[in-house]
This record gives C-alpha cells, sequence and structure tokens, in this order.
C-alpha cells in the first residue's frame, strides 16, 4: 500500500504566474507526498532539465517523484515511476521496460480498465476526474464521475485510489470517505496564495479523514465478527 496523502501534478500554465519549480519547493517544504512532473506545454528536453531540478528536491524531502505519460522520460530521470493513461503504452510492456522497482499509476476508472490494471501489475489507479475540472480531461461526463462511482470503486479493487479532478479542501473529506486513498491537485496547489500553508491544511484534513475512516471500518468489522459469533457460535 502506497502510503500517501497528496499528490501534486505540475503545471506551470496553471499556477498564477509561478514557475513549477516555485511551486514545488514551496510544497516540498510543506510535506507533500508525491510530485508528478507534467507540463504539457513544455518539450521534452525542457521536461528532462526541469525533471532534474525536481528531482533533486524530492530527493532532498524525501518525497516521490513520478513522470507523466513518458517512459524514456522516467529512465532518463531515474524517477520512481511513472503514470500512464489509456491511450499511453500498455501498463505490461512499460512493466517489461521499467522493471519491477519502479512505481507505474494508470489512469482508470471503468469496470474493464481496473480488472486490466489489476492483472497487468498497477501499483495504483488514478480515477477521476471525480468532479469538474478545467485542468484534466475529463472521462466520463462534463461533471465527473462523482463520489457515488468512486465509493463503487473503491468495492471493487484493492489497488490504492489516487482521486483527482476538481478537489479543494472543502470536498476532501468527502473523497476520502468515499474510498480515496490519496488526493491530487494541480491549481488547488499551484494557485495558492500561499503554498505552504495551503498544503500543510490540505494534509491534516486528508489525514484526519483517513483515521475516521479507519475508525469505521474497525467499527464495521467488529459488528459483523459479533454478529457472526451470534451467529455460528465461533
Amino acid at each position: 500500500m502506497l502510503n500517501w496523502d497528496l499528490y501534486l501534478i505540475t503545471e506551470e500554465s496553471l499556477s498564477a504566474g509561478r514557475k513549477s519549480l516555485e511551486v514545488v519547493r514551496e510544497a516540498a517544504a510543506a510535506g507533500v507526498d508525491v510530485i508528478q512532473l507534467r507540463e504539457k506545454n513544455l518539450n521534452l528536453r525542457e521536461k528532462f532539465q526541469l525533471g532534474q531540478q525536481i528531482k533533486k528536491i524530492c530527493v532532498r524531502h524525501g518525497i516521490t517523484f513520478i513522470v507523466n505519460d513518458r517512459l524514456d522520460l522516467t529512465q532518463a530521470l531515474d524517477a520512481d515511476g511513472v503514470h500512464l493513461g489509456q491511450s499511453d503504452l500498455p501498463l505490461r510492456s512499460a512493466r517489461r521496460i521499467l522493471g519491477p522497482d519502479k512505481i507505474i499509476g494508470l489512469s482508470a476508472w471503468q469496470n474493464q480498465e481496473i480488472t486490466a490494471a489489476e492483472a497487468e501489475g498497477a501499483d495504483y489507479l488514478g480515477v477521476g476526474a471525480i468532479f469538474k475540472t478545467k485542468s484534466k480531461q475529463l472521462n466520463s461526463d462534463k461533471n465527473g464521475i462523482g463520489l457515488q462511482r468512486l465509493a463503487e470503486i473503491r468495492q471493487r479493487t484493492d489497488l490504492p485510489l489516487i482521486a483527482i479532478g476538481g478537489l479543494t479542501k472543502d470536498n476532501a473529506t468527502q473523497v476520502i470517505k468515499s474510498g480515496a486513498d490519496c488526493i491530487s491537485v494541480i491549481t488547488a496547489l499551484t494557485r495558492a496564495e500561499r503554498i505552504e500553508n495551503e498544503t500543510r491544511e490540505f494534509k491534516k484534513i486528508i489525514r484526519e479523514a483517513k483515521s475516521k475512516r479507519r475508525a469505521v471500518n474497525c467499527q464495521q468489522k467488529m459488528i459483523k465478527l459479533q454478529q457472526n459469533f451470534l451467529r455460528t457460535g465461533n
């Protein structure tokens, strides 16, 4: 199980005039768990050069460093892993190239995609967009897949679920309650007035929500055990 709470995706064009390196430095200092190099508007060499700097920050702070889409860039940067979409190289092929020790995440929300991801050895699922968003192409309708579908996905798989799409401090608790293990954001941090404060507050909310969910799950398990004992006597 990947023990992550908050996952930042870089996108300089959505960073309120800031450089992605500035955003990364502040979020890293405040304890973000994962940083994904995305940057749709940069060419490959520019991504590589930015990635080199981001990796140094991640290593310094013990943060997981993920590259979006590109296996060649993942290898060139010796990143911790890659995040793939449904139109990228198949996960099974990516695993052969990267080996068993790299993290491979996969965007998936349909049942057949989830089944395939489990069979091919995904380390986590990127699920969404949960709510309407302008920074990520929706995988469902214009309003996102919603909390009910997230809860259904939670029931289908034991893979870690990284929720993305329209997520804020205001809805993070409900997203965790519905089954997400980690919250992934772009503009909620990149456009924050004070990124370090926003990161700390976000993480606090997520951790509190996960703690409450664990308590509820334990209580439900105890009730089931008691019911089973009363029914069977053992």
